[in-house]
């Protein structure tokens, strides 16, 4: 079966985990979007692992793992993420593979990414990484690819051609000195020889692999919110975080995905700048982030957080044929008095069931909430469903009749085993 996770909130959900649970039963793992702005983190063997390109799944040993050509590459990012690999004793050769089509980060979209947000007015509170230039020169067709590194003469033609307008937008409008040709190709070209074992072309092995019946799992980054076309714009990541993403990104066509599963918080966090109609008062944010751990596993970035958006998440589930959800960190809910839940948005007297695009409509709406009741017990203690207090099972049937999806999977802590299946 191929099966392709999703965020259905503004990122940070708890795919890490689940990409690592699912990850046992599937013979390919695959990262479709997004670049090392991401962050999974994975709790195995009383060890945390973050990964922030190589898929989660490479921990389980013979799982072939691959960066698609959605990704765009930092080499320098990837080259340290191996070596930490193999300093934990985790083998990767033979079973990790980057798309010969996957877009290179390069010193000069780190920079501009940096120097943009220090001249606008509206930020947008980016990681500063050089995802966004690195996919905006993909756009306008002269973006670096993984197989341009590996033949020095169209590396060396096509660098010199960007280094001579970018040098001179990073002079005249950021009043930047630019960078050295030179300096720039010895180092890509060190990058080119450490990398190019693993270097193919992604799309050709996924569907020989569709073609054997084999299991793969796509595995998105950020979330659906975050996504350039459907996101809270342009408060957004810069490529296709939904599930259509993941046939953009691989190669693999859209009539070979069988499942979509959907990943949720029990509450809502997003990070940097953007409409949040239900984020909580200052006080109760910075207890709730405290509570859960709300720090970028990428930047350490402190996470804003709000009550579960079912708004949202309804609307991920259509914009992504979510057919089964996985509710995350319950256990943060644990001893709340009363725990709320948006059902819609009120504005300027019109209520909104359906999620507003308009930015003055989100920016200023105010949340209609369900409030139900807290439960006193800890939740991390249930192994089975049936075990989990009874506000909790109240609390998680609402939200599927709300959502008219079901749920199949509950986290109550950050361990594997500290998970509850439905199914």
């Amino acid at each position: 079966m191929n099966i392709v996770i999703v965020g259905a909130q503004w990122g940070d959900e708890g795919k890490g985990k689940m990409i690592d649970i699912l990850s046992r039963k599937v013979d390919y793992i695959v990262r479709y979007q997004g670049g090392n702005n991401a962050g999974h983190t994975v709790v195995a063997g009383g060890k945390e692992y973050i990964f922030h390109l190589i898929p989660s799944g490479i921990l389980h040993k013979g799982k072939i793992c691959c960066i698609g050509n959605g990704v765009v590459v930092d080499p320098m990012v990837l080259i340290k993420e191996i070596n930490d690999l193999r300093k934990a004793g985790i083998h990767i050769d033979g079973r990790f593979k980057i798309s010969s089509l996957a877009h290179v980060i390069l010193p000069y979209h780190r920079i501009l990414d940096q120097l943009r947000e220090t001249k606008r007015t509206q930020r947008i509170g980016t990681t500063g990484r050089g995802i966004g230039p690195c996919y905006a020169d993909k756009i306008i067709r002269c973006g670096i690819r993984m197989v341009d590194l590996l033949n020095p003469g169209v590396f060396r033609d096509k660098l010199k051609d960007n280094l001579k307008e970018k040098n001179e937008i990073f002079k005249k409008v950021y009043d930047h000195p630019g960078f050295s040709f030179d300096k720039i190709y010895e180092e890509y070209l060190d990058y080119a020889k450490a990398l190019s074992g693993y270097i193919c072309n992604v799309h050709l092995l996924l569907n020989d692999a569709v073609d054997k019946k084999k299991d793969i799992l796509f595995e998105g980054a950020q979330g659906t919110f975050l996504d350039i076309d459907f996101g809270t714009y342009p408060f957004v990541t810069s490529s296709s975080t939904t599930a259509g993403g993941a046939t953009i990104g691989t190669g693999v066509s859209p009539v070979k995905i069988d499942k979509v599963i959907g990943v949720a918080k029990a509450y809502t966090t997003r990070v940097g700048e953007g409409p949040f109609p239900t984020e909580f008062p200052p006080a109760f944010d910075k207890f709730m982030r405290n509570k859960g751990n709300e720090f970028g596993a990428t930047t350490g970035r402190p996470r804003r957080c709000g009550w579960f958006d079912a708004v949202m998440v309804k609307e991920s589930v259509l914009l992504n044929g979510i057919s089964e959800l996985a509710i995350m960190k319950l256990d943060i809910l644990d001893n709340l008095k009363n725990i709320k839940i948006c059902t819609g948005y009120k504005y300027k007297g019109k209520k909104f069931r359906e999620f507003p695009y308009d930015f003055e409509v989100l920016s200023n709406a105010l949340p209609i909430y369900k409030e139900m009741p807290g439960w006193d017990s800890l939740t991390t203690k249930a192994k089975k469903y049936r075990q989990l207090p009874g506000n909790a099972k109240n609390y998680l049937s609402f939200l599927q009749d709300v959502l008219n999806t079901k749920i199949s999977m509950i986290s109550v802590g950050s361990s594997r085993e500290e998970t509850i299946f439905l199914d």
